[in-house]
Parts: structure tokens; C-alpha cells; sequence
């Protein structure tokens, strides 16, 4: 799993000469950035950490050869270093390209190169730099717990898989809400979190979560599901709340492949997706209570779960 693999390499040290890592999802490469410079001491970070941005408009072109020198500069420090980050290397010229190869032919061990590329490599990139065994950032969503116990973990905090599960099955699995989420929880000053921690911040003190509707939901009770609508309204956007439902469902559905059929399942992730594509299309005019007439509806055509 390639984020598994970032994330084995920084917990190294990130000890080879030159990394190449590239994601589809701009957050997904600032949030690289991100945990790749905490590795370098505060105090040295001026001399010691340096980043250069392709996609930045200057008075003059981004200079290579500028790079080239910083990269070969002995640390003032002694020791190995974190040099050089080069951001959006999708932007550079052919000719920097050309002499990026020459230099990753003889890279000094004593520092570090770590190149950021926005969006998928293509054919002749991927041959181009398979020295540097490039790692793909983007996140599969079995991977999802683990970025956010890693992103706890940046933040000094320990979050359980059932803190973690709650977590996702209230805001969804959007990096960036997650992101936000976890930022919130560190303001709470307590290392280890449970899901009795984190109700206050996510519903704003609210009782009820994405695991009360989807309960109400199976238990076809419909007072219940449009009450607790009306309350989760005032915290989560619509949207979030389907990806919510995505993941629950996803998970009752793994947790015990025997329970309801194979079909009641492929309904309502079918229902979920026709409801996702007509509020991307309709924005915030799409009906949710439509959606959950419609689950309700397809609740109660089946036995409940047992």
C-alpha cells in the first residue's frame, strides 16, 4: 500500500538520497509537506529545509541550477540533512528535467531531495525517475483509519479503532473534513481520545450521530430518523452525511456478510449514489428527506436485521 509506504518511510527517518511522491489530491501533497518538514528540527529548519514551488509565479523562472546548489551545500549543522522539497514537478522545463536526471544519477548522501508531483505520473514520467521507486500519496478508503491515527499521532494524541470508526461514520470520509476534525481535537489538550471525547466537538454537544440514524433507519422508525435529521442538519453538511452513510452501511455490511441480502445492500448504495450525483447537480435544493423517505421505504420490504 503506498501511503502505508510514506508513512514507513518517514517513521525511517526518510533515510535514502531522493524520494519522488505523487498524489491526484493536492491536499494529499501539503499534507506530505507538512509531516516531512515537523521531521526537521525547529531550530535548524531555516538552514536546513528549504522548498521550491514550479507553480509559483516569480519575476524570473524558478532557476535549477539554484536548486542544484542548495542541494550540494554542506549543512552548516554537520550531519545528514533535509535539503532541498521540490513542489509541482510537473511544471518543470525539459532541459531542468534533464539535468534533475543527471543529478539523481550521483545524489549526495549527505542531504535530501524529495520531489512533489500534482496528479498521476504518466508512462514516460514513471520510466523517467523508476530509480526512485515513486509512491503514490493518494488514499484507498480501507487505508482511511490509519491516515487519521497517523494524523492523531502527528498532533500528540491516541485515538482507538472504535474512536476512529465513530469518527468517520459521523463527518464521512472526506480527507479534508477529517483533517479539520482532528485539529479541533487537539485543542482539547487530552492525549488519548474515546468517542465520549469527541461527541461534544463533532455534534456540538448534540446526542444524537450518524450511528442513531442509521439505527433508526434499520429499525424503520421514522419519527426518530427525521428528528435526528434535523438535529445532525446543524452540524454536517448534506453531503458529508452520504458519505457517512457510505461508510456505516460499508461497515455493517463487512462486519457480518450474512446478515440481510446481497440486494438490500446494492439498493442502498445505489440510493446513496443517485442522491451524491443529484446534490452535486442541484446543490443544497436536493431534498435529503427524499433520501431517507426512500431508505425507510426499502426498509420496510425486507425483514429486519436479526
Amino acid at each position: 500500500m503506498s501511503f502505508r509506504m510514506f508513512l514507513q518511510e518517514v517513521d525511517k527517518g526518510m533515510t535514502r538520497p531522493a524520494y519522488l511522491f505523487y498524489s491526484s489530491d493536492a491536499f494529499l501533497l501539503r499534507e506530505a509537506l507538512s509531516t516531512i518538514r515537523s521531521l526537521v528540527p525547529e531550530d535548524t529548519r531555516d538552514f536546513n529545509f528549504h522548498v521550491f514551488d514550479y507553480s509559483v509565479p516569480g519575476e524570473e523562472p524558478l532557476s535549477f541550477e539554484k536548486i542544484l546548489q542548495v542541494v550540494n551545500t554542506v549543512s552548516f549543522f554537520g550531519g545528514r540533512r533535509f535539503t532541498v522539497l521540490i513542489s509541482n514537478i510537473q511544471k518543470m522545463l525539459k532541459k531542468d528535467l534533464e539535468r534533475l536526471d543527471a543529478h539523481l544519477l550521483n545524489p549526495p548522501q549527505e542531504s535530501v531531495l524529495i520531489l512533489l508531483h500534482n496528479g498521476l505520473l504518466k508512462r514516460d514520467k514513471k520510466e523517467r525517475f523508476k530509480m526512485l521507486k515513486p509512491v503514490l500519496l493518494d488514499i484507498r478508503e480501507q487505508e482511511i483509519p490509519l491516515w487519521v491515527k497517523q494524523k492523531a499521532k502527528s498532533r500528540g494524541m491516541e485515538l482507538s479503532g472504535e474512536t476512529i470508526e465513530y469518527l468517520i461514520g459521523f463527518v464521512g470520509t472526506d480527507l479534508g473534513i477529517l483533517s479539520s476534525e482532528v485539529e479541533k481535537m487537539s485543542l482539547l489538550g487530552k492525549k488519548v481520545l474515546q468517542k465520549e471525547d469527541i461527541s461534544e466537538i463533532l455534534a456540538g454537544g448534540k446526542t444524537y450521530t450518524i450511528f442513531d440514524l442509521v439505527d433508526a433507519l434499520r429499525n424503520n422508525d421514522a419519527d426518530k430518523v427525521f428528528s435526528m435529521y434535523q438535529v445532525l442538519r446543524e452540524t454536517a453538511e448534506d453531503y458529508s452525511l452520504i458519505g457517512a452513510f457510505n461508510w456505516q452501511y460499508g461497515q455493517l455490511r463487512q462486519s457480518d456478510p450474512g446478515q440481510g441480502h446481497p440486494r438490500h445492500f446494492f439498493r442502498i448504495f445505489e440510493l446513496l449514489t443517485e442522491a451524491d450525483r443529484d446534490m452535486k447537480s442541484s446543490g443544497r435544493t436536493f431534498p435529503f428527506e427524499y433520501l431517507l423517505v426512500k431508505l425507510l421505504r426499502l426498509q420496510r420490504e425486507r425483514l429486519p436485521f436479526s
